[in-house]
Order: structure tokens, then C-alpha cells, then sequence
């Protein structure tokens, strides 16, 4: 089991890493002007990715202290990764409100929204006196289903606007995908202690995680007409100019 799990950490590090770095090349041609918080996100997720790689694949083997160690970098990445999604969340609601007047009030609602929630929730579920995980797993949880919310949202300012942003639709549609997978694996992993749920659900997010890529990938290869939107559903090669 354990050489599965292995296996399984090694193939999913290298899908990921290969596609944060595709998606990365994609940008960095010139659509990064539009999208700076996707391509400031996916150097955190790959510079974290690296940076847990190590400790990751010999967890099983490690010392108490070393999983102590690696469960502290885990929770400290976790709260990282949360702002700067949060960011990108933001700043696609913003992207996709420029028809709307009161866009400003809008998105100061938006960010007042997420800092009380995030606020109220740790407030409820901190305790200092278990390890990290125990309170963090429902936190990041419910910071996941609010993500989600908000990208619910996004979606119906995006499909009830007039002039489709199929770009947006997708990158936003596979962050949906992700934060969803995330806040349901996170779920079952808080309602059970097993360790067999524990890897299984580490698993459903990982592959949450690999196919927001994925459609990320795809997503970014679609030409850009000079408004700066995706008007067609075939991707082009990755080589192709923007």
C-alpha cells in the first residue's frame, strides 16, 4: 500500500509541477497583464510544491519530530496558499464586474466578506491546545466552501453577462473545482480519524487539484482576441504565439 501511495506522490508532484510550469510559460507571453494574481498564485503553489517535496515522500519513514516539523510547514504553506487564493479570487470577481457600476462597493464587500468570515471561523475553531491539523482541517475547510461561493457567484455575473468571457469562465470554473474538491476532502477528513480516509482524501484533493490545472492549461492556450478575451473553445498548440 504504502509503495502505491508512493508511486502515486511521485506521479502527482510530477503532473503538477509540469503544468504550474506550463500554465507559468503561457502567461509570462503577455497574458500575465490580465491575470498577474493567477501567475503570482502558481509560483507560490510551485515554490511550496518544491519545498514540501522532501518531507512529503519520506513521511513514512520519518521521526516523530520530523512529521511534527513537516506538519508545522504544512499548516504555515496552507494559510499561504488560502491568501493568495483568496487574491486571485478577488481579483477575478473584479475582472468580471467591469460592466457593473457599483464595482468598487462590490468588491469592498467582497473583501470585507472574506476577512470576517476567515475572522469568525478561526475564531471558532482555533484551539492551542491540540495539534494544528485538528483545527486547521475544519478551518481551511470552511475557507474552501466560502471560496466556493464566491466562485458560484462569479460564474453568475459571467453567464448572465451579455459579452461571454470563456476564458474566465473556465479558469474560474476549474478554481470552482478545486476549492470544492478541497472543502469535501477536508470534510471527510475531519468527520473520520482513520488513516486510510486520511490518505484517501489527500488523494481527492491532490487530483482536484491536478485537474484545475489542467483546465488552467487548456484554458490560457485559447487565443486572445485584441479585447483580451478567449472567443474560441479550440486550444491552440503551446507553442503558438498569443
Amino acid at each position: 500500500m504504502r509503495v502505491v501511495q508512493l508511486a502515486f506522490q511521485i506521479g502527482a508532484y510530477l503532473v503538477g509541477l509540469s503544468l504550474e510550469l506550463a500554465i507559468m510559460v503561457v502567461l509570462l507571453r503577455g497574458q500575465w497583464r490580465r491575470y498577474p494574481f493567477a501567475l503570482i498564485y502558481l509560483i507560490g503553489e510551485f515554490l511550496i510544491t518544491v519545498l514540501e517535496i522532501e518531507p512529503s515522500l519520506g513521511y513514512y519513514t520519518a521521526t516523530a519530530a520530523e512529521k511534527h516539523a513537516f506538519a508545522i510547514l504544512y499548516w504555515v504553506n496552507e494559510r499561504i496558499l488560502h491568501v493568495l487564493l483568496f487574491l486571485l479570487v478577488i481579483s477575478l470577481v473584479y475582472r468580471a464586474t467591469a460592466h457593473l457600476r457599483p464595482r468598487r462597493t462590490l468588491l469592498l464587500l467582497v473583501i470585507a466578506g472574506t476577512v470576517m468570515f476567515a475572522g469568525i471561523t478561526l475564531l471558532i475553531h482555533f484551539d492551542g491546545s491540540v495539534r494544528p491539523g485538528k483545527w486547521m482541517t475544519p478551518w481551511t475547510r470552511d475557507m474552501n466552501f466560502f471560496a466556493a461561493v464566491l466562485d458560484i457567484g462569479l460564474w453568475g455575473v459571467l453567464i448572465g453577462s451579455r459579452q461571454k468571457n470563456y476564458k474566465l469562465l473556465l479558469v474560474s470554473g476549474a478554481l470552482g473545482i478545486q476549492v470544492t474538491g478541497e472543502a469535501i476532502g477536508q470534510a471527510l477528513r475531519d468527520m473520520s480519524e482513520s488513516p486510510l480516509v486520511a490518505t484517501l482524501t489527500g488523494d481527492f484533493i491532490i487530483l482536484s487539484n491536478i485537474a484545475c490545472l489542467y483546465i488552467w492549461w487548456q484554458a490560457f492556450r485559447l487565443p486572445v482576441t485584441a479585447e483580451g478575451d478567449a472567443r474560441c473553445a479550440t486550444p491552440t498548440p503551446l507553442r503558438s504565439p498569443e
